[in-house]
């Protein structure tokens, strides 16, 4: 009988032993694919295990939250196909190059960027922007709600919220939030106020308490586009480079006003920054309106008397963007400061 127990354990143990070695062996082919897959040279190769393939695919669909405009939205947490609607200037300071760029044919585009991607006619289907399959859009103050619905229908739509739209560094804070990448947006900052810094001081030397307007030419009609304070895309002369507004336009409260040839001398504008509404000074279709500015209501304007009128590009006049905003910088610096 104790023979029996004793046969009976050997066998037991036996048992346990050759349980552990098989154990063993499969940890050993286990620990061979890991060395596949992190590139040891020594082990065999090996396709990646199913956990890891599905981490990957994870990551790549992962998404987060952000608040914009009209509401919560759901967000890649990593867009690769970007479309900025007229932020397109944000998002090559940062560094990503969008997939479309905004474009109207009354306005055409941000031409200063330089941009080589197709462009995006807003004022004609919205298909267009679908065939350029983004997965995401950002869009600033010109989107409305029923706007946004349309491009929501196309990939997440961030609409940029609009308590930031009146500061360009805002929205470039906001915007590279949105990207997931706010330390690009921390290295810029910086730079641009040091610039402004050092153009307003040198500006209110130049000019003091002299007044400014800022005038767009409406070729097509022949009229006169005053800008106020709280234009989006000149204000920041005034409340960033420190230049003085002329009464009319420091009491505007609309974006701008449209104004006749005759009202122009009522300004008592001490300087005049001017631009056509599209193309250049010397475009076909901009040469009847300017013989506006040769008549003589013109020419008997101090600022006109004093070489104080100032004739700018319009694509970076027209845009206020934080990269837009450092070159309108540059040329009043060019302009005024002698």
């Amino acid at each position: 009988m104790a023979k029996r127990g004793r046969r009976l354990i050997w066998t037991t143990v036996l048992i346990l032993a050759m349980s552990a070695m098989a154990a063993c062996g499969t940890n050993n082919k286990a620990e061979d694919g890991k060395s596949a897959r992190t590139g040891n040279a020594a082990a065999p190769a090996a396709s990646p295990a199913p956990a890891e393939t599905g981490e990957a695919a994870a990551s790549e669909g992962a998404t987060r939250k952000v608040a914009g405009e009209f509401g919560e939205v759901e967000i890649p947490a990593n867009p690769k196909r970007v479309a900025g609607i007229y932020v397109e200037d944000y998002l090559k300071a940062l560094g990503v190059t969008p997939v479309v760029q905004w474009y109207h044919p009354s306005w055409g585009k941000q031409d200063y960027l330089n941009l080589d991607v197709p462009e995006y006619d807003i004022s004609g289907s919205i298909e267009a922007l679908l065939d350029r399959n983004p997965d995401l859009i950002i869009a600033d103050g010109g989107a409305d709600e029923a706007r946004y619905e349309q491009y929501a229908k196309v990939a997440p739509t961030y609409r940029l919220p609009e308590a930031v739209l009146q500061d360009s560094r805002l929205m470039l804070t906001a915007i590279a939030e949105a990207l997931g990448i706010p330390d690009k947006a921390a290295a810029v900052i910086p730079e641009y106020d040091r610039k402004v810094a050092e153009g307003k001081a040198a500006l209110q030397q130049a000019l003091g308490q002299e007044k400014v307007a800022v005038i767009r030419l409406n070729a097509a009609d022949k009229t006169f586009a005053l800008f106020g304070v709280k234009n989006r895309y000149t204000g920041m002369i005034y409340d960033q480079f420190g230049l003085k507004p002329i009464p009319m336009a420091a009491e505007m409260t609309d974006y701008q006003a449209i104004i006749s040839e005759e009202v122009i001398p009522q300004l008592e504008a001490d300087h005049i920054i001017i631009f056509p509404d599209n193309g250049a000074w010397d475009s076909a279709v901009n040469q009847e309106a300017i013989k506006l500015l040769d008549g003589p209501l013109w020419k008997n304007l101090p600022a006109v008397k004093n070489g104080s009128i100032y004739r700018m590009e319009r694509s970076h006049w027209q845009s206020g963007g934080i990269t837009a905003n450092q070159m309108k910088l540059d040329d009043l610096l060019k302009a005024m400061v002698k």
